[in-house]
């Protein structure tokens, strides 16, 4: 998977997308909304068994209490943890559907540098003009017929030439 102007391209089609508010980057920082540049490994796949079907035969379910820890002093920075939590986290299980499937890239994981940034994901978009908060984001439909096509050799390129110099 490559992320271009047009879109991310995969299996020779390009698929709109919505990156990180704050662009991409080469200097990832935790909270600056900015998508890292590199190539990223795909290293696993969250869904929500209670919304929809196993997207692939790797991915898996996402629980009540699932969560995923953003606070860069502790020592579970960048993985996923469980409820309860006291530090500063992510909810896996959202009321709304950007986290039914989402696929974890391993930008800082799984040793994580502190405050170098965390919870890269591919995910659900909120609509074509809504950007991330450093993520990737799909349409829905375009999610679930990505995921079905990937493996763990998957990788997810973002070019150093989309960063603001």
């Amino acid at each position: 998977m490559v992320v271009t102007p047009m879109g991310l391209r995969f299996l020779g089609r390009v698929f709109p997308m919505r990156l990180g508010r704050g662009g991409v980057t080469l200097t990832k920082r935790e909270g600056d909304g900015a998508t890292p540049a590199g190539v990223h490994g795909i290293v696993g796949c969250l869904y929500r068994p209670d919304r929809l079907a196993r997207p692939c035969d790797w991915a898996v379910p996402i629980r009540p209490g699932d969560l995923w820890c953003d606070d860069p002093k502790h020592e579970d920075y960048n993985l996923m943890v469980r409820a309860p939590f006291a530090a500063s986290h992510e909810v896996l299980r959202r009321a709304d559907p950007l986290y039914d499937i989402v696929l974890i890239s391993d930008w800082n994981w799984p040793r994580a540098l502190h405050n170098a940034g965390s919870a890269i994901f591919i995910h659900a978009w909120r609509g074509p003009g809504h950007p991330t908060a450093g993520c990737i984001a799909l349409h829905p439909e375009d999610l679930r017929w990505i995921v079905a096509r990937i493996g763990f050799q998957t990788r997810l390129v973002v070019p150093e030439g989309l960063a603001a110099r």
